[in-house]
C-alpha cells in the first residue's frame, strides 16, 4: 500500500487563480468607470497589478476577508500607476475599483 500523498494545504494562492482575480477586478472597474481602454493598456495594467500582489501576496493571503483593507492597499500601492496608464483621474479610479471590489 502507497503512503497518501501529501495535502497541498497552501496558504497561497495558485498564479492562475491571482492573475484570473486582477483580471476581473480590473474588468470590473472599467466597467464602473464607463471609459474606453484600449486591449494593450489593460494587458499592462493586468501586468502591473500582478505584480504589486505578487511582491506582497503575503499581506493580500492574511487579509483575504478585509475588502476595505485591500481596498485601501490597492489605492495606496497601484492605483497611481494605472490611473497614469490609463490617463484617468486617479480618485474615479479608485471610487470605480473600491465599488468593484467591494470594499
Amino acid at each position: 500500500m502507497k503512503p497518501a500523498a501529501p495535502k497541498h494545504d497552501s496558504a497561497y494562492p495558485s498564479a492562475r487563480k491571482v492573475r484570473r482575480a486582477c483580471q476581473n477586478e480590473l474588468y470590473r472597474t472599467i466597467k464602473r468607470l464607463g471609459v474606453y481602454i484600449p486591449k494593450e493598456k489593460i494587458e499592462l495594467a493586468e501586468k502591473l497589478y500582478l505584480e504589486k500582489v505578487t511582491f506582497n501576496l503575503h499581506f493580500i493571503s492574511e487579509n483575504a476577508s478585509n475588502r476595505k483593507l485591500l481596498s485601501d492597499w490597492w489605492d495606496e500601492n497601484v492605483s497611481e500607476g494605472i490611473a497614469d496608464l490609463w490617463e484617468v483621474d486617479r480618485a474615479k479610479l479608485c471610487s470605480a475599483f473600491r465599488d468593484a471590489f467591494g470594499g
